[in-house]
């Protein structure tokens, strides 16, 4: 069975069907709650390069890398903790799949980094970056969710979810129901705009059995 994807507007044609590239299973599960059936996709781990720069320039290159080895169409995903005292830092040098920074630090070291600062404000920041295929412009989409760092609070099994409370919450991401986190969250606002253009593109997924 092959999963066909039609962009009716342009008569595009993809003959594979769109790769979530990621090796979380945490991150797995809370996109496919959040995509439900509306994107069908397949996901790949592949080992890709930890770059440097801004976070949508990040994923975009990611998504150039990752579809040059899938040779079809790619989503890859560029996660962040901000901290406005410490101007946008740590920012995309902790993603929730870091292989040493928070494992180094843990989240008392991050919350030890604003010790000496009254803004303990923060934004968790997500970006999407989509390549239909390995000569195609990775197009980005970003959400960001508002709140503050706190003492950590709640199981301690997703990154940095402990200790990121969203603003207008008295939970951290860590001890939230998933459904509502996942209403709320930066991977949440940034997979709308993934849903949103694969509508306004007039994408069509036509499953063939062979």
């Amino acid at each position: 069975m092959s999963i066909t994807t039609r962009a009716a507007a342009s008569g595009l044609v993809l003959s594979k069907p769109v790769t979530f590239v990621t090796g979380n299973a945490k991150k797995l599960e809370e996109v496919r709650a959040i995509l439900g059936q509306s994107i069908p996709f397949q996901s790949l781990k592949l080992e890709l390069p930890e770059l440097q720069g801004e976070p949508e320039d990040i994923s975009k290159e990611k998504a150039r890398l990752a579809a040059l080895q899938v040779k079809g169409p790619v989503l890859v995903e560029d996660t962040c903790l901000c901290f406005n005292a410490l101007k946008g830092l740590p920012g995309p040098y902790i993603p929730r799949t870091s292989k040493w920074f928070l494992q180094k630090i843990g989240h008392e070291g991050l919350n030890n980094l604003l010790m000496a600062y009254d803004d303990k404000s923060a934004y968790a920041l997500c970006a999407f970056s989509l390549a239909l295929g390995p000569d195609s412009e990775p197009i980005t989409f970003v959400g960001k969710t508002p709140g503050k760092i706190v003492p950590p609070r709640g199981p301690n099994d997703f990154g940095w979810d402990p200790i990121f409370q969203p603003d207008g919450y008295e939970q951290t991401y860590a001890e939230m129901p998933k459904e509502e986190k996942n209403k709320i969250s930066h991977r949440f606002r940034a997979l709308a705009q993934v849903k949103s253009h694969f509508l306004e593109a007039g994408y069509n997924f036509q499953t063939d059995n062979v």
